[in-house]
């Protein structure tokens, strides 16, 4: 006897038994690709198995053709994802034109895919801007610092069967490297109601960290070949030669080693407290971060700082930013200088100086203020 996949049941917990589930095909249930599975995964990314944003439906802003695809989104490293759902049948030029589309996208610049998601919310009606949700989907604070598009853009297609060509093109495509997933996807109805299950069929689930990493072991040599100079060794050198100042200045930072990321921590004696030197292309930044235990006791802690402000101010010879963030968990209260640029190495001696400066001159004020408040 045949063994049949892809079962579902529902288990009535009062009868104690297995109620079979109507396995169903799109097309019986009246179903279209565009007007339903798709705005199935735009309003729920989690059908794909991840969480995305999607910012352009039948994107068509291709120069030279009028071909567009399904979906254009990105994931939570930045990266594009060409979306293409088909129905019942995956057919056979699915990733071919997958491809193709993914080749198109391959030459979006940072400011082109602003603009194209800017426009998807304008079409919506929504009054969002494009910058903010992508900051605030990558939990990224400023939109100069964000980085798109800068790795190979992903494929995801998604449908309720797929040709075994389709499949055993994908299988050679990830193989070398090429990021892409099949998402199996099956309707049941039961009572009238439909409920869809979802299958992540390449990469297997289980075996998808080893596959990339074979993937990825494949690219090793051709990327370390690769000795340009990227954002991260940017800061990596900047640090570099702000701990060499501010140590000949001061001990405060003399346990801290250079970092690739945008900001620079030390601690200030007290637990989920620290001293931070934050730079981006727009700005340098000093701050005492407040990350500590709860949200309600960083805003005590942010307050009870807040009370001694006209002296803090005073003492410093500026007035802070006070950024007690409501919403957020932690708080913070700055010190800025605008309109500079870490990726301009000209503008690199006056950031250093300010940074070096001025957070010898903050963490001074405030150790007094600080031992009074952690007193109480």
């Amino acid at each position: 006897m045949k063994y049949r996949r892809g079962l579902m049941f529902l288990i009535d917990k009062e009868k104690n038994e297995a109620i079979s589930l109507s396995k169903k095909t799109f097309q019986e249930l009246e179903f279209k690709e565009r007007k339903h599975l798709q705005e199935w995964i735009s309003k729920n990314t989690d059908i794909l198995g991840e969480r995305l944003l999607i910012i352009q439906k039948e994107f068509a802003g291709f120069d030279d053709t009028k071909e567009r695809l399904d979906l254009l989104a990105l994931d939570e490293n930045g990266n594009l994802v060409i979306i293409e759902n088909k129905l019942d049948d995956s057919g056979r030029d699915v990733v071919w034109q997958s491809l193709k589309y993914a080749s198109y996208c391959s030459s979006l610049t940072k400011n082109d895919i602003k603009d194209i998601f800017q426009k998807y919310l304008d079409l919506q009606g929504k009054s969002d801007h494009s910058e903010k949700l992508i900051c605030d989907f990558l939990d990224i604070e400023d939109f100069s610092e964000v980085e798109l598009n800068s790795d190979d853009q992903r494929i995801i297609m998604i449908a309720a069967n797929f040709r075994k060509e389709v499949t055993s093109t994908a299988m050679w495509l990830l193989d070398h490297n090429i990021k892409i997933k099949c998402i199996k996807v099956t309707p049941y109805e039961l009572g009238g109601q439909i409920l869809l299950d979802t299958e992540q069929i390449i990469p297997i689930i289980d075996a998808e960290d080893y596959l990339i990493k074979i993937a990825n072991k494949k690219q090793e040599e051709l990327i370390n070949r690769e000795k340009k100079q990227t954002r991260h060794t940017v800061r990596l050198d900047f640090w570099t030669q702000v701990l060499q100042e501010m140590n000949e200045k001061s001990d405060l930072y003399k346990n801290v080693s250079p970092s690739k990321d945008n900001w620079l921590s030390c601690g200030c004696g007290y637990t989920g407290l620290a001293y931070s030197f934050v730079v981006t292309g727009n700005y340098a930044r000093i701050e005492l971060w407040i990350n500590r235990g709860t949200q309600e006791e960083n805003k005590e802690i942010f307050d009870n700082i807040y009370t001694y402000k006209e002296k803090l101010e005073s003492s410093f010879g500026d007035k802070f930013d006070w950024q007690r963030r409501d919403d957020g968990k932690a708080s913070r209260i700055a010190y800025w200088l605008r309109d500079v640029n870490v990726f301009n190495e000209e503008d690199w001696p006056q950031m250093i100086d300010f940074l070096t400066s001025n957070m010898i001159k903050f963490e001074k004020t405030m150790k007094g203020i600080l031992k009074e408040v952690f007193q109480k």
